[in-house]
Parts: C-alpha cells; sequence; structure tokens
C-alpha cells in the first residue's frame, strides 16, 4: 500500500529549452516556490556572485550555460517532485537525450520574443518519438513579443502537436499586466520584483466588476480573447495530454517569479506519475514489489574535494533500501549500497529508501557505464540510452609528461560521463575524442585541469563520421578490418569502430560491404 501511495505522489520532469530561454532561471523559481531554496540565484547576474543552484560546476557559473544535468527533488504540498535541469545548448544535447528517458513528463521552456527555436524543435522530436507528455512555459512575457495566438500557431506547426493554453497573457512587454489562470479561474496581477510572490484572485465569472476596477479597459480585450480561446482550441482532454497528442500553455515570466506558481500548481495535478517501462525482456510496472533500475548518468568529482564519482539511477520499480543487495546485470554482480543518496544539484544526502520516479546517486568506484541495469536478481535490461556518432574529432595528447597517470584517469572517468567518446587508433595506438559539439573540448580540457590536475592539447584531425560495425560473417569483417585498417579503432568498450573520411568514402564502403551493419549509435 505505502509503495503505490508513493509511486501516486511521485513527479519526475525535465525542464527543456534553446539556449537563453530562462530554463534554468524557471528551474530555480520551481525551487523556490518548493521551499528547497530561500534564495534564487540570478543566473547571468555580475551583481548576485550567487549562481543558480543547477548550474553547480564552475565552468557553468563562469559561462553561465548548462553543460551538465542536474538533478533535484523536493517535497511540495503532498507531491515528491524531482526535477531534472537539461542542457539547451546543442554540444550537449545527448546528455539531455539520455535524461530524456529518466522522466515521466517534459516543460519545454520558449522564449515568448524568439518563438520555437531549432534545438526546442530537435528536443520536441525525441519527446514525440518516446510520447512523453509535454506541457509548453512560454516565458520572457514581460518583454515584446508578437501577437499571442501567432505564436501559438507557430508552436503548433514547428513542435508538431496541437496546443490548448490554460493561462492567458493580458499584454506583453511594458504594458504586461498579468496572467488569467483558464485552468483555476483566477487573475495574477503582474509585479515586477524578483522577490515578492504574486498570489492569484479567483472568479467566479468573467463579468465580475472587480475584473474591470483591476485591470480597466485590458478587462474587454482579456474577454474578447478567451471567447476566441474558446472557440478556436479544443477543451483540455488530459487523456490526450498524457499520450502526448496536447500540450497545455503557460505564460509567465519566470525572472519575475510570475505565472510559475501557476504552471506549477497546475503540473502536479495534471502530470503522470512514474509510468511502465520497457525492458529487451518485458513491460515492468512501477507497481511491482521487485526493485529495478537503470544508470542513464555518470558524474566524476561531483564533489572535487573527495574526487567523488555518482551513478544516477532512476527507479523504475519496487523499493531500493540501503545496505540492500543488488545485482548488477552487466558485470553479473552483487552490490551493497551503504551511502545512496538523494539530491539538490550539488547537495546531496544520504537516504534509506526510494521509490519509483526518484533519482538516486549511487558512489561509483568505475563499475558502471551508462545504460546499466540494476534489480534485485531478474535478468533485465533497459534500452534506449545510446552515445550517438559523434561529427568532430580531435587527438588527444599529454601536454604535460609528469601527469600522465592523471590524464589517463581523467580522459577515462569523463568518458564513462558520456560528454564525448573515446577511439584508440588501430593504426599507431593514439587516441581520439568525438564529440557532437565543439564546445565539448572546451569542457574536457578545462574539466581535466581544474578536477585532475592534468593538461592536454588537441591536435586536427580529419574525420566525418566514426561507425559502430559488425557482420555475422566473421570472413568478411576481417576482410574489411584489414582494408581498411588505417581507419579502424576500437571503443572504450572495446567494439570495433569505422571512422570514414568523408560522406563519399562511408557511402562506398556501405556499398561494397552489404553484409557489414554500420551502426550510428552505440545501442545496437
Amino acid at each position: 500500500m505505502v509503495l503505490k501511495e508513493e509511486i501516486l505522489r511521485r513527479r519526475t520532469f525535465g525542464i527543456v529549452s534553446h539556449p537563453d530561454a530562462g530554463k534554468t532561471t524557471l528551474t530555480e523559481k520551481l525551487l523556490l516556490f518548493g521551499g528547497a531554496i530561500h534564495v534564487a540565484g540570478a543566473v547571468k547576474s555580475n551583481k548576485i556572485k550567487k549562481g543558480a543552484t543547477s548550474d553547480f560546476m564552475e565552468i557553468e557559473r563562469q559561462r553561465g550555460i548548462s553543460v551538465a544535468t542536474s538533478v533535484m527533488g523536493f517535497e511540495y504540498n503532498g507531491y515528491k517532485i524531482n526535477i531534472l535541469d537539461t542542457p539547451g545548448h546543442q554540444d550537449f544535447q545527448e546528455d539531455t537525450f539520455r535524461t530524456l528517458t529518466a522522466v515521466d513528463s517534459v516543460i519545454i521552456v520558449i522564449d515568448a520574443a524568439k518563438g520555437v527555436e531549432p534545438q526546442t524543435e530537435k528536443l520536441m522530436g525525441v519527446c514525440r518519438m518516446r510520447k512523453t507528455p509535454v506541457i509548453v512555459f512560454i516565458n520572457k512575457m514581460d518583454r515584446p513579443t508578437g501577437d499571442t495566438f501567432d505564436l501559438l500557431d507557430d508552436i503548433e506547426k514547428q513542435l508538431m502537436i496541437k496546443v490548448v493554453p490554460l493561462s492567458w497573457p493580458i499584454n506583453n512587454g511594458p504594458e504586461f499586466k498579468g496572467v488569467y489562470n483558464i485552468y483555476e479561474s483566477s487573475l495574477s496581477l503582474f509585479n515586477p520584483s524578483i522577490t515578492d510572490i504574486e498570489k492569484g484572485i479567483k472568479f467566479d465569472t468573467l463579468n465580475e466588476p472587480a475584473l474591470d476596477q483591476l485591470i480597466g479597459n485590458d478587462a474587454v480585450v482579456l474577454r474578447e480573447d478567451l471567447e476566441m480561446v474558446e472557440g478556436i482550441y479544443p477543451d483540455f482532454d488530459h487523456a490526450a495530454y498524457l499520450a502526448g497528442e496536447l500540450a497545455p500553455v503557460f505564460f509567465g515570466s519566470a525572472l519575475y517569479n510570475f505565472g510559475v506558481r501557476e504552471l506549477l500548481d497546475t503540473f502536479v495535478k495534471l502530470a503522470p506519475s512514474p509510468r511502465p517501462k520497457k525492458s529487451e525482456e518485458r513491460l515492468v510496472h512501477p507497481e511491482e514489489e521487485t526493485f529495478t533500475g537503470f544508470v542513464f548518468k555518470i558524474h566524476a568529482n561531483i564533489d572535487p574535494n573527495h574526487r567523488s564519482r555518482i551513478a544516477f539511477v532512476k527507479i523504475c520499480s519496487g523499493m531500493f533500501e540501503r545496505n540492500k543487495n543488488y545485482r548488477h546485470i552487466r558485470l553479473a554482480k552483487t552490490f551493497k549500497y551503504s551511502s545512496p543518496t538523494a539530491f539538490m544539484a550539488d547537495k546531496k544526502e544520504v537516504i534509506e529508501n526510494a521509490f519509483p520516479g526518484d533519482i538516486i546517486g549511487l558512489p561509483d568506484t568505475g563499475n558502471f557505464v551508462i545504460g546499466d541495469t540494476v534489480t534485485e536478481g531478474e535478468i533485465l535490461h533497459y534500452k534506449g540510452i545510446p552515445s550517438f556518432s559523434p561529427e568532430i574529432f580531435r587527438y588527444i595528447e599529454n601536454a604535460d609528461p609528469m601527469r600522465s597517470k592523471q590524464l589517463a584517469k581523467g580522459v577515462d572517468q569523463l568518458m564513462d560521463e558520456g560528454v564525448a567518446q573515446l577511439f584508440t587508433s588501430q593504426l599507431n595506438g593514439r587516441k581520439i575524442i568525438g564529440t557532437v559539439g565543439a564546445l565539448q573540448f572546451e569542457v574536457i580540457e578545462y574539466r581535466l585541469e581544474h578536477e585532475y590536475n592534468a593538461k592536454c592539447r588537441w591536435e586536427s584531425i580529419s574525420l566525418y563520421k566514426a561507425c559502430w560495425i559488425e557482420s555475422e560473417d566473421k570472413v568478411v569483417l576481417d576482410d574489411f578490418k584489414k582494408r581498411k585498417y588505417n581507419k579502424m579503432a576500437t571503443d572504450k568498450q572495446g567494439r570495433d569502430v569505422f571512422l570514414a573520411d568523408s560522406a563519399f568514402i562511408l557511402d562506398m564502403a556501405q556499398r561494397d560491404f552489404p553484409k557489414i551493419k554500420f551502426h550510428f549509435t552505440s545501442e545496437f
């Protein structure tokens, strides 16, 4: 009974957006409303030295961007909320894609002035593929924007999903007066203060004279707009939202704490509790008594003073208990965890137990890789956490011969995190780092120096794509590896990888060797 109750009150969701849409600021304000923090950090402000809670790595504070997913859990109105704040920058999209496998729903943040941007479209594509329920929060209404109806049309077209506004803005920019919560029939008046929190004023009907007294002539416009909303958009259908076919829309300004309470209050009522998760063997339901979970992220040096490494595990079923033996499926070994942790970004506390939907941290000495499954004994394999074929490559060289051990350890641990991929050339044994974005090289270099006291330098290499290869015909595979010897490498798991110079070379190889399968993700 306790298990079912705990599952029903869990809400585990990711916040995604294009860079600079205000995603990390929204995360901060959700934590503020939940009482998890008492002062919100200004993400890029030079005046306020406190950084955003979710941006806990030093390089994130310097750059004012998120480069790694952070996990934050807190209690709110009887619900246990787990937020995963993801990187918005496209160079770190792989981390975001993997994180989306660990959430039950998503809030997409859109800048009201800029509308839907390319990264948002990509992320929505992943949500659509997994049928993940999505809520849209249109941020920065305190800045001048276009027509609200046009903006909603663009969202429908570009994100390829039906929308239904559950709140409605009264003007925008300097004239922004507030937001009418359609779902709750209440009005919140905008007060541009970073510290004050506004409470909504409840209305039984829109014809109440009090509405005209509060917002003057804008009351007439609001009534007309809401009539049009009723005529244009369907009624909110909860089942369609849970199926990923309909996106409720909210408006506000995260910077000024505005519209965030309405979003949070409605979100906890609408968003799904933990859902069944597909494994290779069967569909696993959260209500099952036995514990199962999977590793979707690894973070080295979450506490640089202790060189700690943590595996982030999403619990899919059953109750996790401290000091109980659990089976590591890939290694076929049993481990006991004496200090499992719950997260508030970089702050963590040891917990006795956790339930489906929760994200726990397991201290790791190198046993875990991303995608590992942990159970009470049943052989299960959770899938859908791939590494993508890199598009940018560089040789990594040791810039300080006295620190070669530190460099090797740093590279080894950072690759396990999934920030990039390591390939060893079969031709000369040189190490090649492959990433999906150039900024990742800066992050690797910075973290090697500041977390491992190692220095590296990069050498350019001209490659088009890395493909994992396999074949049922060993003779054909050996022949391919001999012919392409100077372009063959192995990945960290020792699998064969073909490093193609160009799209033409890759196309020729695929045509000349039809019995070989070329894979563009590491999961096959």
